[in-house]
C-alpha cells in the first residue's frame, strides 16, 4: 500500500509518500502562508520521485493539528479531495505527537528523558503537550520496544486550550516532578527559545531541526498505527483541530440591516 502524508500545520508545508515496498520520498518548503500554492506541487514531486501516480495512493494521513488556521485549513482540505476522489479514508495525527514521535526517533526508543512539544499558536501563546517515553512502568504497558516504539499518542499528557509561553515552565513542572532534562522542540520553542532556555532543564538541541513537524515522521506514525488497527474515518468526518476560532471573522450581526423594534403604545385608555 502507498501512503501519502500531507503536512501543513506550521509554517512548512511537506508531503512524504512511503511505498508498499518502503521506498519513501519527502518534499519540504517553507512557504510562510503560501500553503495553498505550495501544496499540489509538492505532492506531484513526491509521486514522480516515488514513481507512483495519485491513483496508485491507497491511504491518505494529515497533521489535522493544532497549528495555523490557513495551514490546517488547506491541508485537510486537500487530504479530504483526495480521499473522496480515490474513495479511501483520511487518518488524521496530531502536530504535537509528529514532533514527539520525531523527537523520540532521533534520542532513541528507549530515550532517557520526557519530551515537550510546543507549537506557536500566534496571539502570544503556545499549543503544549508532555510525553513520558522515559517511565519504564508506561513503556512496558505502551508494548514499546526498539523495533516497535512506543505511539506518542500513548504517553501524552496535554492541554487542551493554548497557554502563555510564560506559562509552560510551570505547567511542565506539575507533570514531570523531581526534575531532570526534557527535549523541547516545535516552533514555539524556536520562538520562546530565551525564555525556556532559562530553565536549565530544557534541552533545545533538537528545536531547530524540529520546528516543524516531518512529514517522513508522519508518515511512518501513521504506518505504524495503520498496522495496530487504527481505522481511517471517511473524509467527511475529518476535521482539524483548531481549538479556537480564526484571527479573521466576519461579524454577520453587525453587517445584517438593523430592524427597529416595533413600537408598543402603553397609554392608558
Amino acid at each position: 500500500m502507498n501512503l501519502l502524508a500531507i503536512e501543513t500545520a506550521t509554517d512548512m508545508v511537506g508531503v512524504a509518500l512511503i511505498r508498499g515496498d518502503g521506498g519513501a520520498a519527502e518534499r519540504v518548503h517553507v512557504g510562510g502562508r503560501a500553503h495553498a500554492e505550495l501544496l499540489a506541487p509538492a505532492i506531484e514531486e513526491v509521486c514522480a520521485v516515488s514513481g507512483c501516480a495519485v491513483g496508485d495512493i491507497g491511504s491518505i494521513a494529515v497533521d489535522v493539528g493544532p497549528g495555523l488556521f490557513t495551514g490546517l485549513r488547506v491541508g485537510v482540505a486537500t487530504a479530504k479531495a483526495l480521499a473522496q476522489a480515490l474513495s479511501i479514508g483520511v487518518l488524521g495525527v496530531s502536530s504535537l505527537d509528529i514532533l514527539a514521535a520525531a523527537a523520540r526517533d532521533r534520542i532513541g526508543a528507549g530515550a532517557a528523558r520526557p519530551v515537550l512539544s510546543v507549537i506557536d499558536a500566534r496571539r502570544g501563546e503556545v499549543f503544549v503537550a508532555s510525553y513520558r517515553f522515559d517511565r519504564p512502568a508506561t513503556a512496558t504497558a505502551a508494548g514499546g520496544d526498539a523495533d516497535h516504539p512506543i505511539d506518542p499518542e500513548l504517553v501524552r499528557d496535554e492541554r487542551a486550550q493554548p497557554i502563555a509561553p510564560g506559562a509552560v515552565l510551570a505547567w511542565l513542572a506539575e507533570r514531570v516532578p523531581g526534575g531532570g532534562r526534557v527535549s523541547v522542540v516545535g516552533d514555539g520553542a524556536t520562538r520562546y527559545r530565551e525564555l525556556l532556555a532559562a530553565d536549565p532543564s530544557v534541552d533545545l538541541g533538537w528545536a531547530d531541526e524540529l520546528s516543524a513537524p516531518p512529514p517522513l515522521t508522519l508518515a511512518r506514525l501513521a504506518l505504524a498505527r495503520l498496522a495496530a488497527g487504527a481505522r481511517p474515518v471517511p473524509a467527511g468526518d475529518l476535521l482539524p483541530d483548531y481549538r479556537r476560532p480564526a484571527d479573521a471573522r466576519i461579524n454577520w450581526e453587525q453587517r445584517a440591516p438593523q430592524v427597529p423594534a416595533p413600537s408598543i403604545d402603553r397609554g392608558v385608555r
